[in-house]
């Protein structure tokens, strides 16, 4: 996930590894994304051709490296993006990196993410169901499952608010 969030960050304009490092910690609750993650899938992205590499000047006149995305980047980027498995679909992360950029994938695509996603939480809270019914979970217990089954009606419904967003959307240029 690591790769996608920071190609994505270089979708609307080059930056160097210092910005990208803090904006993708920020974007995963984090300080900042630690450089042992940052750089080394930095030089893998220019070595495949996904990302460009030009010096830069920085604010108080220190060269920096400045990352662009490429076409092929682009292309990438959205090809993997769209690509989603079932187990992509019980995983909050995934689901939440590409509806941040349904933007940029087609409408059919955000569809299927979204039909992904609603059936792996309706499994998830149809075990949680039998296991309400099953055992004694005791006062906490109990109350944790609900508090989950409770999480689960809740992003049904965003969802729900998704599609509405996505039909608004039909029509409009991107």
């Amino acid at each position: 996930m690591n790769d996608l969030l920071l190609l994505s960050l270089l979708l609307e304009k080059p930056k160097h590894g210092y910005r990208l490092k803090r904006e993708a910690g920020l974007m995963l609750g984090h300080g900042a994304m630690h450089n042992n993650l940052v750089y080394p899938l930095l030089r893998r992205f220019v070595s495949e051709g996904l990302v460009t590499q030009r010096a830069a000047e920085g604010e108080r006149g220190q060269m920096r490296k400045l990352y662009a995305l490429t076409a092929l980047g682009r292309r990438t980027l959205i090809e993997r993006l769209s690509q989603y498995s079932e187990q992509d679909a019980v995983q909050a992360e995934p689901f939440l990196i590409r509806v941040g950029l349904f933007m940029v994938l087609a409408p059919e695509v955000c569809e299927q993410i979204l039909t992904a996603r609603e059936k792996a939480l309706g499994a998830r809270d149809q075990r949680l169901a039998a296991l309400q019914q099953k055992m004694d979970l005791g006062i906490y217990g109990g109350d944790i499952v609900g508090h989950l089954r409770a999480q689960i009606d809740a992003e049904l419904n965003w969802i729900s608010h998704l599609r509405q967003l996505q039909k608004k959307q039909k029509g409009k240029p991107k």
